[in-house]
């Protein structure tokens, strides 16, 4: 049994029992997270989409917060001498999915 869930407008496919990082969700470790904007669920071959799709992902957030690798944004003009650089980490929040319902 899978589903197909939109987190922060980037779709995850996910299973019962599995951990996953998503963009950065509100709430501390510990805490239920109910995922409602499901997409598509397959139970054992039967599958449901689109309007007719009545389920939640019930989840809960293991880590707050996890920053993922450096990107690094380098501009440059050749013989101008102009030299830029940027970085960030994007935050991410783990989750483990408890119930597909």
């Amino acid at each position: 049994m899978f589903a197909v869930v939109k987190i922060a407008g980037q779709q995850f496919k996910v299973q019962e029992g599995q951990n996953l990082y998503v963009p950065h969700l509100e709430g501390n470790a510990g805490d239920k997270v109910e995922l409602s904007d499901v997409l598509l669920v397959d139970r054992d071959g039967t599958i449901e989409a689109g309007a007719s799709v009545k389920s939640t992902v019930k989840a809960e957030i293991v880590n707050a917060l996890v920053q993922g690798d450096k990107v690094i944004a380098f501009k440059m003009k050749r013989r101008k001498g102009f030299r830029k650089k940027h970085g960030h980490r994007t935050h991410y929040t783990q989750i483990k999915i408890e119930s597909i319902a």
